[in-house]
């Protein structure tokens, strides 16, 4: 289960770097959507991978860190979802408004030349 989720989280990286550096402005933004899934994964994982467990600890048991999984990192993930869309819609929005007034989406403004 680690080294999928290594491997998944890589990817989401790798692939999320890559937009980011290309030339245009919604690969920029796919990039940055990629880049914060590959961390939101990350922030998840951190929490702990067990199986069937319960996220609180429960009644029955005496409280110990074996016996549940950290509710923090599910919370912190769960916020950074609903900040990363609101941020994506404001880029999308952004993004409409530059090709509006410049009438091309490359970051720098200007096609490349040649």
């Amino acid at each position: 289960m680690e080294i999928i989720l290594a491997i998944a989280i890589g990817v989401l990286g790798g692939s999320g770097t890559w937009l980011v550096l290309r030339p245009r402005t919604s690969q920029v933004i796919m990039g940055l959507a990629l880049l914060s899934y590959a961390v939101n994964l990350f922030i998840f994982s951190m929490g702990s991978l067990l199986l069937d467990r319960a996220p609180i600890v429960k009644a029955a048991l005496a409280p110990s860190l074996s016996d549940y999984t950290d509710p923090l990192p599910q919370a912190l993930v769960l916020t950074a979802i609903v900040i990363g869309f609101a941020t994506t819609a404001l880029f999308l929005v952004v993004l409409l408004a530059l090709r509006g007034l410049s009438g091309t989406d490359h970051v720098d403004g200007r096609e490349r030349e040649g």
